[in-house]
């Protein structure tokens, strides 16, 4: 099962800034589980019990409507490179959308992305180290620059429209109701 403690310290909080990509995990109380992979320069450790992730455009929104639903969130992050670890943190979150009072006191923690589109505050419960020797090692190559492109294309309308004709309903069924 691996060792649980309730908060980060600073060797997992270098692991963390160090990681390439980490995968989100949110589920309504019914339905389908998302999992996502996320990369960029789009997550930050604000302090042992808490992190804030940018969420940028995607194909969908399931995590921001999920919570909406139930604020159940799970961070994961494995080493692909040097020693073996992965890392769970679960917790609460809230997502703040773009403009919101929120955003604008923390938006400057981040570089500006295109296409980013909601703050996630995440409230850490739990924290979960385990092995990680399964987890293959990997060279990383660089960041795919296809997503900031493909936003930067749209531009602020036309990135409202695809957010609702595409981003305001979960693969459930279930309505974006943050307004």
């Amino acid at each position: 099962m691996g060792r649980q403690v309730i908060q980060l310290n600073s060797r997992l909080i270098r692991f963390i800034q160090n990681q390439k990509i980490f995968f989100v995990a949110t589920a309504m109380e019914e339905g389908r589980v998302n999992l996502s992979p996320k990369g960029l320069d789009s997550l930050r450790v604000v302090d042992k019990r808490s992190v804030l992730w940018l969420n940028l455009t995607g194909s969908g929104n399931e995590t921001a409507i999920h919570l909406q639903n139930t604020n159940r969130i799970t961070l994961m992050f494995c080493a692909f490179e040097g020693d073996p670890m992965i890392l769970r943190l679960y917790g609460r979150a809230i997502s703040h959308k773009k403009g919101t009072e929120f955003w604008q006191k923390n938006i400057s923690l981040f570089p500006n992305i295109a296409g980013s589109r909601q703050l996630v505050d995440v409230d850490i419960e739990k924290v979960q180290i385990s092995c990680g020797m399964g987890v293959p090692l990997m060279e990383f190559k660089e960041e795919r620059q296809s997503l900031i492109d493909w936003a930067e294309k749209q531009g602020e309308k036309g990135l409202e429209k695809y957010w609702k004709r595409k981003n305001s309903k979960s693969i459930d069924g279930h309505p974006d109701t943050f307004d």
